[in-house]
């Protein structure tokens, strides 16, 4: 059995109650799951009545899921098979900043370790997630799979620069959602793959930008993303959108 996280959800009960559109009984995934988003969302479907299991997986749990370590990723989904099908699956781990320092403002500032890291942290793990995990979806029943993007990733609507290892890191992952939903929809017919923004959140991530301004708590957040999940179908699957409802550009 995985190690879950038993993190309150901070958010009112009309704000998220239950995610409807699952049937009864159904199991949910948070990978990323001791950060302030996963740990916010793993709270909420442990409240959910109809959730029959909600598991936490991270560097710590058992199984193990290390996105610096392709093994680690392949073997727990392998562990998890027999327990599924899973019919929510959250990938909710990523960095903005880091050891080697915060976003770059300027050309001039960027370095190949920085964007490495931010890439193996933000793109290159969370493909691997789509890789092993996403086949752990129901193939007959409705599944829900999101990984946690960001508006910054946009290319559409960047109008300020800057942030370029992160905006491109993010922005890289969108593609590998939109491309892995369109093979995933051909042996997961009612399977929904999207890409959400969470939003400004109260988090160590977010802290060295916002200072005294911190953004909205993480289970506000968690609570609008599980809205926005239920409340889409099969037909927007390969979609970005925010914690709104609001359909971002690429």
């Amino acid at each position: 059995m995985p190690t879950t996280q038993q993190t309150p959800c901070t958010v009112t009960p009309t704000a998220f109650t239950s995610l409807q559109s699952l049937p009864q009984g159904y199991r949910a995934l948070v990978i990323g799951a001791t950060g302030a988003i996963g740990s916010a969302l793993l709270a909420c479907l442990h409240a959910d009545p109809r959730c029959a299991l909600a598991a936490g997986l991270g560097r710590r749990s058992s199984p193990a899921v290390d996105l610096d370590d392709e093994a680690s990723i392949a073997h727990a989904a392998q562990q998890l098979k027999s327990q599924g099908p899973w019919h929510c699956i959250i990938h909710a781990a990523g960095v903005l900043h880091g050891p080697l320092g915060l976003p770059e403002k300027r050309l001039g500032q960027m370095n190949y370790a920085q964007m490495e890291a931010t890439f193996r942290a933000n793109t290159f793990g969370p493909a691997l997630v789509l890789a092993h995990f996403a086949p752990l979806l129901p193939r007959q029943e409705r599944g829900l799979l999101a990984v946690l993007s960001a508006k910054v990733g946009s290319i559409g609507d960047n109008r300020l620069g800057g942030w370029y290892s992160y905006r491109a890191s993010k922005a890289a992952l969108n593609m590998l959602l939109k491309t892995a939903s369109i093979e995933v929809a051909r042996t997961h017919p009612q399977a929904v793959l999207v890409a959400l923004h969470p939003g400004t959140v109260s988090s160590a991530l977010s802290a060295p930008f916002n200072g005294a301004q911190i953004g909205r708590p993480a289970g506000d957040a968690a609570a609008d993303m599980l809205r926005v999940l239920d409340a889409m179908d099969a037909q927007q699957t390969g979609s970005f959108y925010a914690y709104s409802g609001e359909q971002l550009p690429w």
